[in-house]
């Protein structure tokens, strides 16, 4: 194991590839325990005694733990050092899922559920922020694309595979696997994830005080108007495939997933050179295919290409729209401002899923592509009109064409330094590069 200064980093190291992965298989672990019980449903139902909806109200306490907690957790952590609360985070997974495989009551298996949401919040708030502190300011986009391709991985792989596994299996071998996957990641973090120090009292800024710079609230509403677009089709696409005369609900699902990846390669190649004018495209792109469903769903291969365009220009878009929050608030503080952002996320998503079924019950499943197209106008004229703080041309720091920041204390502009300043970081803590 080798370690490695801040300056040595930002005169052009390799990326920390083995951190990086490791927070990427975080994100991963974080969306299988999530959704897994919405492709489990008949299975799970029977032994715990109860009907199949009551098993989707597992997910849903899930997204409202993590809802509630994100904030008030992550602010009352923000002093510990950021690695065991990491680690802490995922042995919560680990708990929670293992009592779930163990488990024959199904308020316990609820209990364990409400567990796993405070988790999650206190880990999704985390990621972005230890992503940004461990590379340079010019590479910071990269380092969270990489970071956010595990939940376009669970996504696209992980819980069909988890859902066949389970269906091979038993679906309390796949809570196992998932519980033993956060053990064993545990172990990798201690390796090969450097540590970094909490915020000492006097050096913390208040949540309050982070929400009013300026840049966070344009960030978090563009999250919140992309995510209530989003779900308002992505919720309801069975019955609006079905309504279009196209029934094959698994093969959509299945280009969509597989183009989320090819927009998270995309904004990874392009967000630090050009963030954006990246996020203007894959807004713009999203706003144009909403008015092509409404148009010509009927049309199947304008149907299938129309999905696969969504999932390139959502894949793309929460590299982009964290990368630009993780700016806005600077490294130190970006747990404080993803907890936030985390829960506008879920308030997206809640709202969104709660406008389409009203859309669906009052005017048919042909209004949905309309429905979702207001909240993505609103996204594109919110980044349009962001440009100063919230979504520059550059990224703060940065001067036109550059790759890679000044070191540390030299550079210009409002970005913080990827890194810790030296003065508040206690003996004992440093980088590490590679294992």
């Amino acid at each position: 194991m080798t370690v490695s200064s801040t300056s040595s980093q930002v005169k052009g190291d390799p990326l920390p590839w083995s951190g990086l992965l490791a927070l990427s298989c975080a994100a991963f672990i974080a969306v299988m325990t999530e959704l897994l019980p919405a492709g489990l449903l008949p299975a799970m139902a029977p032994p715990l005694g109860v009907a199949e909806s009551r098993i989707g109200f597992l997910v849903t306490a899930y997204a409202a733990a993590s809802f509630l907690a994100a904030v008030p957790v992550t602010s009352a952590l923000r002093g510990l050092p950021r690695r065991p609360v990491l680690c802490g985070a995922l042995l919560g997974f680990a708990v929670s899922d293992a009592l779930v495989a163990l488990s024959s009551s199904y308020p316990l298996t609820f209990a364990a559920r409400l567990l796993a949401g405070v988790t999650g919040g206190t880990l999704w708030a985390m990621l972005v922020g230890y992503a940004a502190r461990l590379v340079p300011a010019g590479r910071r986009g990269r380092a969270i694309a990489i970071v956010l391709a595990g939940i376009t991985l669970a996504l696209s792989l992980g819980v069909p595979a988890g859902t066949a596994l389970a269906g091979a299996v038993g679906w309390r071998t796949a809570f196992a696997a998932l519980a033993v996957l956060a053990v064993v990641l545990v172990g990798w973090i201690r390796l090969c994830a450097p540590g970094f120090p909490g915020e000492p009292p006097h050096a913390r800024v208040p949540l309050s005080r982070v929400a009013r710079r300026p840049g966070i609230r344009p960030v978090l509403s563009v999250t919140l108007f992309l995510l209530l677009g989003h779900q308002v089709m992505y919720t309801y696409l069975a019955p609006f495939a079905a309504h279009a005369g196209y029934g094959r609900t698994g093969p959509l699902l299945a280009v969509f997933g597989a183009a989320t990846v090819a927009g998270i390669w995309l904004a990874g190649a392009l967000v630090d050179r050009y963030p954006r004018a990246t996020l203007l495209a894959a807004l713009t792109l999203f706003g144009a295919v909403l008015p092509a469903l409404g148009l010509c769903a009927r049309t199947p291969v304008l149907l299938v290409g129309a999905v696969a365009l969504w999932g390139v220009a959502f894949g793309g878009a929460p590299t982009l729209i964290q990368s630009a929050l993780v700016d806005a608030s600077g490294p130190a503080e970006a747990d404080v401002a993803t907890s936030l952002q985390t829960t506008v996320y879920n308030a997206g998503i809640a709202a969104g899923s709660l406008t389409g079924g009203v859309t669906l019950d009052g005017l048919g499943p042909g209004a949905l592509p309309w429905t979702a197209l207001a909240p993505a106008v609103l996204a594109l004229a919110t980044v349009a009109a962001g440009r100063r703080y919230a979504f520059p041309a550059r990224r703060h720091g940065l001067a036109p064409g550059a790759k890679a920041p000044a070191a540390p204390g030299k550079a210009r502009g409002t970005a913080r330094p990827a890194a810790s300043p030296p003065d508040r970081t206690p003996p004992g803590v440093s980088r590490v590069r590679g294992c």
